[in-house]
């Protein structure tokens, strides 16, 4: 049974609050959009999160939603929206992420686990609610230094979609992307950084990357298999970032 979160992190604000923007957060339950929220949280006064389904072989990773956000609470953080985006994604096409699919790299030199417009899809909806709720700042974990070869999580891409969604949308969102040129290492940092050893623990105990969504195995950087590319990025960093401690 894994342990329950017995009282909020603190999250370190920074005052005042860089605009009175209020920003949406794009919340798997994974690390880097836990690591995401809490930056959110220590910037903007009103925080609010949405997470998607969309038949992923690591549902699991929605159980974990809550019980980080229960850990991050705070009079800045506002309403949880999910969206279903099973029936859109699951006619175009299966991958290692969403078939027991054995994960492998294709002809293309992309993993099998990157599914085709993905993040480009939950942008979008992340915007179009956002226009409703009167948001400017929406949050994403993507990550180019240290990430899986995903096109869309590159920033020329986010860049792009910033662009088009501007335009499509006639509003002047911003998409904010903390980890963008962060290795796993520095993101265990920036965690440690926001919310002290509180929040480095919330992370390794109740958020959750493991891409076969195995939460039977208990390593020292949180729950997976310990062998596909998620935990192999996750445990890397953690290794590399408590090394860089030990030797600091």
């Amino acid at each position: 049974m894994e342990p329950s979160v017995t009282a909020p992190v603190q999250i370190a604000e920074i005052p005042p609050p860089e605009t009175a923007d209020h920003a949406l957060v794009l919340f798997s339950g994974g690390q880097d959009s836990a690591t995401c929220l809490a930056w959110a949280l220590a910037r903007y006064p009103h925080v609010e999160t949405i997470g998607f389904i969309y038949g992923q072989r690591h549902a699991v990773e929605l159980t974990c939603r809550a019980p980080i956000r229960a850990a991050l609470a705070s009079p800045r953080l506002g309403a949880d929206h999910v969206v279903d985006l099973t029936p859109t994604l699951a006619v175009l096409g299966q991958t290692a992420l969403t078939a027991d699919i054995a994960i492998a790299m294709t002809d293309e030199g992309l993993p099998n686990t990157f599914v085709p417009g993905r993040n480009l899809l939950f942008l979008t909806c992340a915007a179009a609610l956002a226009w409703r709720r009167g948001i400017r700042r929406i949050v994403a974990g993507v990550c180019e230094t240290d990430y899986s070869g995903y096109p869309d999580c590159r920033d020329d891409t986010i860049k792009a979609m910033q662009l088009a969604l501007n335009l499509g949308m006639n509003r002047r969102f911003v998409l904010e992307t903390p980890l963008m040129w962060r290795d796993k290492a520095a993101t265990w940092a920036l965690a440690e950084a926001l919310g002290g050893a509180a929040l480095v623990d919330v992370i390794r105990e109740h958020s959750h990357s493991c891409y076969l969504g195995d939460r039977s195995q208990r390593h020292d950087w949180g729950y997976g298999c310990g062998t596909c590319p998620a935990c192999a990025l996750r445990a890397a960093g953690w290794q590399r970032w408590r090394s860089a401690q030990s030797s600091g």
